[in-house]
């Protein structure tokens, strides 16, 4: 009965660590790199995209002092830096 459990715990502790292995090397490739790349540079361009289309849209509706796509644009930049933080954060943790 205990050889049973033993094999049994042998077969998985083997999986966990092919799966580990397979997990590293992913995270090596170049692939991998790029498509991190590439999220980071979303994350921070819709939130400006959108910043600025909201800021023309509010201009053009009621024109004033402050620009609004200037102010939005701005604050589609922050919370484009605070998103690709979170994001590179997120991918390092799970090292």
């Amino acid at each position: 009965m205990s050889t049973d459990h033993d094999s049994e715990t042998d077969t998985i502790a083997r999986k966990a660590r092919q799966m580990e292995e397979a997990r590293k090397r992913r995270r090596e490739s170049v692939w991998y790199g790029l498509g991190m790349f590439g999220l980071v540079g979303w994350s921070v361009a819709v939130p400006v995209v959108a910043g600025i289309a909201l800021g023309v849209w509010i201009d053009g509706k009621s024109p004033g002092e402050v620009s609004w796509t200037l102010t939005l644009l701005l604050a589609g930049a922050v919370l484009g830096a605070f998103n690709a933080w979170y994001w590179v954060q997120r991918e390092g943790r799970d090292d």
